[in-house]
């Protein structure tokens, strides 16, 4: 069980990247890391599949298509509008937006199976409510006029990436459910190719990175992010995922997909070299505590939220 922890913890560590690897290449742009990053993500799952081991076997034309689709939206999509909704809305409300996804999962198949009574979860939507609401309150109020609008949009890009990964996780789930599933690393190896092929696209609408300016300490900067981002966390946090997976409860697992929220809250704060406010840490402490809440009835009643990988 103990390996099982360290590779839950491990993964929601590396996840976390997600909310503070841009911030981490400027003067190179988020376009440019999700570029880099997806490439260097689908050559990787090619060259892995020249060992038939990697390879997801014999697939439908359904089937492939869903699997570069997945890729193109859980990975570029999903990490694309992250990366925005933190350089404009700051450390703290798109860790705790998107970090709701396990609630929002596990309230759909609720409303799809009605297993559990609505009124007993009352109080942990309550809790999650209010501190998205303590945390937005205090976002916007102490917001400067000029950046308010910035803000907003973080907030509005943040509820599109929890769509995204909400979708993602629907389809992937129903997937990994079939009778024929694939392989899980094999599967994550078919959406690296639609990754890379997402980022195709997004490079023929921006372009080649073009920043002179850049030094070639800023350079190998962006490079490392870009491969350690590709190959520890995209690969690595999947295999991760799975060990953690097969070797704890449904109840525990789920519970630590909670460590992304808590990891990339703490990098983003460390990124701005400061402790979160009085008001943050309630809006924080209210939220996480509704979403240990919820998860812990909605596991109790065996209803599995749909697990995706960012």
């Amino acid at each position: 069980m103990l390996i099982g922890i360290l590779a839950g913890l491990t993964t929601g560590a590396l996840w976390g990247l997600t909310f503070i690897a841009p911030r981490m290449i400027e003067p190179f742009a988020t376009a440019d890391l999700v570029i880099a990053r997806y490439l260097a993500f689908g050559v990787m799952s090619v060259l892995l599949m020249i060992d038939p081991r990697f390879r997801p076997g014999p697939l439908s034309r359904s089937r492939l298509a869903t699997g570069f689709g997945l890729g193109m939206v859980g990975y570029v999509g999903y990490f694309l509008t992250t990366a925005y909704a933190v350089l404009y809305a700051g450390a703290v409300l798109p860790p705790l937006i998107i970090g709701t996804m396990p609630v929002l999962l596990a309230l759909i198949a609720n409303w799809r199976e009605r297993a559990v009574p609505w009124r007993s979860l009352l109080l942990p939507l309550g809790l999650i409510a209010a501190g998205l609401a303590v945390v937005n309150a205090h976002a916007f109020a102490h917001a400067l006029p000029e950046t308010r609008n910035d803000t907003a949009l973080g907030v509005l890009l943040s509820v599109l990436a929890l769509v995204l990964w909400v979708g993602y996780g629907l389809v992937n789930a129903q997937v990994m459910r079939a009778s024929d599933a694939p392989d899980a690393l094999r599967w994550t190896g078919l959406q690296g190719i639609g990754a890379a092929l997402g980022s195709l696209s997004l490079l023929a609408v921006v372009g080649l990175p073009a920043v002179p300016e850049a030094t070639s300490v800023e350079v190998w900067r962006f490079t490392f992010w870009s491969l350690g981002m590709a190959v520890v966390g995209s690969w690595f946090a999947t295999w991760c995922w799975v060990i953690a997976s097969k070797r704890l409860p449904l109840a525990l697992t789920a519970q630590l997909i909670i460590a992304e929220t808590v990891f990339g809250l703490g990098y983003g704060l460390a990124f701005e070299q400061r402790w979160p406010t009085f008001i943050e840490t309630t809006g924080i402490l209210l939220q996480m505590a509704g979403v240990i809440v919820a998860v812990a009835i909605f596991t109790r009643k065996r209803v599995t939220p749909a697990a995706g990988i960012p």
